[in-house]
């Protein structure tokens, strides 16, 4: 296996382990190649909304065993809750050795003011109407299966693969004007809250940008999700950068994995990184 990349801070959010759209193997592949000092699960990681014992794969599995044997080995982890995952927000700043459970983490990282949080509290549909937003979740979810059987079909045949969802987000003024004004309003907040950076989950739209509010600026970032976009964000070297899985034709394996010692017991786990500030 390559040498792993080390990195400073890595941001996932939206895995939505235990439905079938999520890119479980792809993710472990991930973990696999990086070495953080923070992990930041930034909500909606387990899909306790759509949760069943009949689907919850191995390779799900391996996700949180590969995230608890990085608190082992030294990462510092934080699970932010986010809607669908909402029922761990009674646990809110529990921690047991380098894991911690919150809503929402702020980092002062080389001098500049950093706000995490999942992102559904400034959602109006998610505030006023949850029965309405679990039904549209459970369209997502079926919309994510038959797009995977149809990609699966188009890459026998050779043929570029394609997202139903995005072509319907992109396609529907009012999803684009949900997009928009949820990133407007997150960022006026962080202005007025005197945040440099602010890094939401929540609507799976990767991204990177600088946003104002009278006459100030804050660098908005979203970690997108690994149903779709298969996107995190990494911080080295000073700087945010979007990565992407890579896209491939040939199917994920993953080896047997034995039990490993070093993920429990939880007591054992006691290494503390505290980030470099300035």
């Amino acid at each position: 296996m390559s040498e792993k990349r080390p990195l400073d801070i890595v941001v996932i959010s939206d895995v939505h382990l235990g439905i079938y759209g999520c890119h479980a193997r792809e993710l472990v592949q991930y973990l696999d190649s990086i070495d953080p000092k923070i992990l930041v699960l930034n909500g909606d990681i387990i899909d306790i909304w759509q949760f069943s014992k009949r689907y919850f794969p191995k390779a799900h599995t391996k996700v949180i065993r590969r995230i608890l044997k990085m608190t082992g080995k030294g990462t510092e982890v934080y699970y932010l809750t986010g809607n669908h995952d909402e029922a761990l927000r009674k646990f809110a700043g529990f921690g047991l050795g380098n894991l911690t459970i919150d809503n929402k983490l702020i980092l002062e990282v080389d001098g500049k003011r950093h706000w995490f949080f999942h992102g559904d509290v400034y959602d109006v549909t998610m505030k006023n109407s949850k029965w309405l937003a679990k039904l549209g979740g459970k369209g997502y979810d079926l919309l994510i299966i038959i797009n995977r059987l149809v990609n699966n079909l188009l890459e026998r045949f050779g043929k570029e693969k394609m997202s139903f969802s995005k072509k319907v987000k992109h396609g529907v003024k009012q999803a684009v004007k949900f997009i928009s004004d949820f990133e407007q309003v997150v960022a006026e907040i962080a202005i007025d809250k005197e945040f440099d950076v602010v890094c939401c989950g929540h609507i799976h739209q990767p991204i990177i940008k600088e946003m104002e509010h009278n006459g100030k600026s804050v660098t908005y970032l979203n970690s997108g999700d690994w149903v779709e976009s298969l996107t995190s964000l990494e911080y080295t070297n000073g700087q945010w950068s979007l990565y992407q899985y890579p896209v491939s034709k040939t199917r994920v394996t993953l080896p047997e994995e034995e039990e490993d010692p070093s993920v429990m017991p939880w007591e054992d786990i006691s290494k503390v990184i505290s980030f470099p500030q300035q």
